[in-house]
């Protein structure tokens, strides 16, 4: 009897330890780690530092190797990073791209190499894709609609600030925020491009200042325009209603400040994490949804 309970207990300990075992990576045949790719748009921006951070502590957990290029908002860029990977012999490549558009020809040059390509935040308007990771932009955007309706009681006048021109995300966004606006008397005065960045949003938001006289609420399509709208409000001593969207530490802090109404939460960690799993799923031949969503919430103080 005593027998049989060792025997039982060293085929668990054997099972579990199987099972353990086959939730990391297999190593490659020169007993290296296997390669993922991951090209950010650019880590200039806390949110895609944000996702970095996730995707590397995913790949760690995994037993995965990551690779990480900065395309530093260059198109140009983004396609030797992934022609550098694709050197490099990655299984897969995660890229968050620069432009959607632009993006087309860094994606089809790893479909060339018959590379899989996961897009991470922003989508990609040409060649294959294995799956998108990305919030419902679109649904963010009406949610930051829908809250400047409520606060303003459905009047009013507002400025869109856009992201860069081309990306999904800014697409997305202001097509939710203008959605919400529909059968409203709320009134978009001035639209005009801040390419993510908060030193032009801080100066596109001055020059829109001194062109209207009336401005009850700013949407910026990201915290980082958001942020710099903020600066120049300050500065012009006027009392307007600013929402933002990603929910970067300094974004929720203003808004625990009250300087700011309120951001929409992305999850950039869980965006970054997701994609290396899917990475995973990819490379040991898994099936994966084409797209996977990733929750949002609105942040108010």
């Amino acid at each position: 009897m005593k027998k049989m309970l060792v025997i039982v207990l060293v085929l668990m300990l054997t099972l579990s330890l199987t099972v353990g075992c086959a939730q990391k990576a297999e190593p490659t045949p020169d007993g290296g780690k296997v390669k993922i790719g991951l090209v950010i748009s650019t880590l200039n921006n806390p949110f895609f530092v944000t996702l970095k951070d996730g995707a590397a502590a995913k790949a760690n957990e995994l037993g995965y190797e990551l690779i990480v290029l900065d395309s530093q908002n260059d198109p140009s860029k983004e396609i030797a990073n992934v022609e550098d990977l694709i050197t490099q012999k990655v299984a897969v490549i995660l890229i968050n791209p620069t432009d959607s558009d632009a993006v087309g020809n860094a994606v089809k040059a790893a479909n060339g190499k018959s590379i899989p390509v996961i897009t991470l935040d922003r989508g990609a308007n040409a060649g294959e894709v294995v799956t998108h990771i990305a919030s419902d932009n679109v649904a963010g955007g009406k949610m930051a609609g829908q809250f400047i309706i409520d606060e303003l009681k459905g009047e009013g006048k507002l400025v869109e600030l856009e992201g860069i021109a081309g990306t999904s995300a800014a697409r997305d966004r202001g097509k939710g925020f203008n959605e919400a606006l529909t059968g409203t008397n709320l009134e978009v005065v001035s639209k005009q491009t801040a390419d993510f960045d908060r030193t032009k949003g801080l100066s596109v938001m001055e020059n829109i200042l001194q062109a209207q006289p009336e401005i009850n609420a700013v949407f910026a399509h990201n915290d980082e325009m958001a942020l710099g709208a903020l600066q120049a409000v300050k500065a012009s001593g006027r009392e307007i209603m600013i929402v933002g969207f990603d929910a970067t530490d300094d974004a929720v802090k203003a808004v625990n400040n009250g300087e700011m109404a309120a951001t929409v939460a992305q999850q950039p960690d869980k965006i970054g994490s997701l994609g290396v799993e899917a990475a995973a799923k990819v490379i040991k031949g898994e099936a994966v949804e084409a797209f996977i969503p990733v929750d949002l919430k609105l942040v108010t103080k």
